[in-house]
């Protein structure tokens, strides 16, 4: 029996992999050079969050990264203000026991053992790796983390403005939870007038903040105004995703209207410019934040990625590497507001691939643990990829410029917390 044209073309031009242990030799991850070249910035997405194999490959990816090809930065998809203190940590600060408090927050979609990894580096590294946190506060489950050291940056520059941003913190304290999926609701419950308040008020200190630069940085200093600046970025973006994501729940939502995404890679622009010249991150997330065309379900734009806006800004600077399997098990998010991140994990085997899935491919071509270099092939090879356990429709050789399979997948069996 043939097997479809792609699939040949798939078979010809995979690169096979060995390893999937993180301590594993890196020899078999050499395709990589090729496909990276000198970009600033390579992604590396996930079809699924909560997987042990996409999570160990992952860390041999920014082993390799790091160790034979020079990148000095990792980005997660994690809060912009809440990674200063895991920069601090991967650098030395603190105690190795530190990071499980400094997470203790966090939705754990594979943070401790790659920034464990940094930080044994760094021991003896001439020139340290950085962590940068790229997302809203905490994944847009609360303003806090943001507006807390604002405010603390605006009692030593301009204590006058003080009552404006206790006013953004005193009503984002009233629906703040542990992520979006628990935020979100809540915000949806507040008055009307609560919630046109809130965003007034961060405008209006957007706008000041902005307008009052060379006052602030004669108070202090550049690189404080930019935090801050970037922090107040984020608690914007975040209040404006509660608004877009109650208007599609509500059925009149706007074609591609979040602000999530933008923000993120607005946020790895900004540590590009700010660890300075020489730069070379690696970025972690998601396949759908990662990806270079916009997302869409059932015929309706639903998002422009991440990786779609830094490809506009970086083009061949940009590389996204996308992660799947088409054996095992994926983690579906289960929304349930009383749990504790606002979600439940269901473990869930795998089906049959689509036709015309990435999957698909990989499995008529019989690879079962590769990489693909996807720019050579055939426009018209596959048109979907997994996104849990449905399929997100996008040329995948537009959307990604490699595609990685692994053997298979596994629902992590750490999830106590979910």
């Amino acid at each position: 029996m043939s097997t479809p044209p792609f699939a040949d073309w798939l078979r010809d031009h995979t690169d096979p992999l060995t390893h999937l242990a993180p301590e594993a030799p890196l020899d078999d991850l050499e395709p990589l050079r090729a496909i990276v070249g000198d970009a600033r910035v390579v992604s590396i997405g996930e079809s699924s969050h909560f997987i042990d194999e996409f999570s160990a490959m992952r860390q041999r990816i920014l082993r390799f990264l790091v160790e034979r090809c020079g990148f000095t930065a990792l980005a997660f998809e994690y809060g912009f203000s809440e990674g200063f203190p895991l920069d601090e940590w991967v650098q030395g600060a603190g105690g190795a026991d530190d990071l499980s408090a400094l997470l203790a927050t966090a939705v754990p979609i594979g943070f401790e053992e790659p920034l464990r990894l940094l930080r044994n580096h760094n021991r003896a590294a001439v020139t340290p790796v950085r962590f940068a946190g790229i997302d809203v506060p905490a994944a847009g489950g609360s303003l806090l983390p943001a507006l807390t050291p604002i405010a603390d940056y605006l009692r030593d520059v301009d204590p006058e403005v003080m009552p404006v941003i206790e006013t953004a913190m005193r009503i984002a304290e009233s629906f703040g939870g542990q992520s979006a999926a628990t935020a979100a609701p809540a915000w949806a419950r507040l008055d009307s007038a609560e919630r046109d308040a809130l965003s007034a008020v961060l405008m209006r200190l957007l706008v000041g903040f902005r307008s009052a630069e060379p006052l602030y940085v004669s108070r202090g200093d550049q690189e404080r105004y930019d935090i801050a600046l970037q922090r107040l970025e984020g608690a914007c973006h975040a209040d404006y995703s509660f608004r877009a994501m109650a208007d599609l729940f509500a059925g009149k939502g706007l074609s591609g209207d979040t602000a999530r995404d933008v923000y993120m890679a607005q946020s790895v622009l900004w540590h590009l410019k700010h660890f300075g010249p020489g730069t070379r991150i690696v970025l972690a997330a998601h396949n759908a934040h990662i990806q270079k065309t916009p997302v869409s379900f059932g015929g309706q734009l639903t998002t422009m990625p991440m990786g779609l806006h830094l490809r506009r800004a970086l083009g061949d600077d940009y590389v996204a590497i996308g992660m799947t399997s088409s054996t095992g098990q994926t983690a579906d998010m289960i929304p349930d507001e009383d749990a504790h991140f606002g979600f439940t994990v269901k473990p869930t085997t795998l089906e049959q691939p689509e036709p015309g899935s990435i999957e698909a491919a990989f499995v008529d071509a019989e690879v079962e643990f590769g990489i693909t270099d996807v720019a050579a092939a055939p426009r018209d090879g596959a048109d979907r990829i997994h996104i849990q356990s449905a399929y997100l429709h996008t040329p995948i050789v537009e959307a990604f410029d490699a595609v990685l399979h692994t053997p298979t997948s596994t629902v992590t069996s750490d999830l106590k917390d979910l």
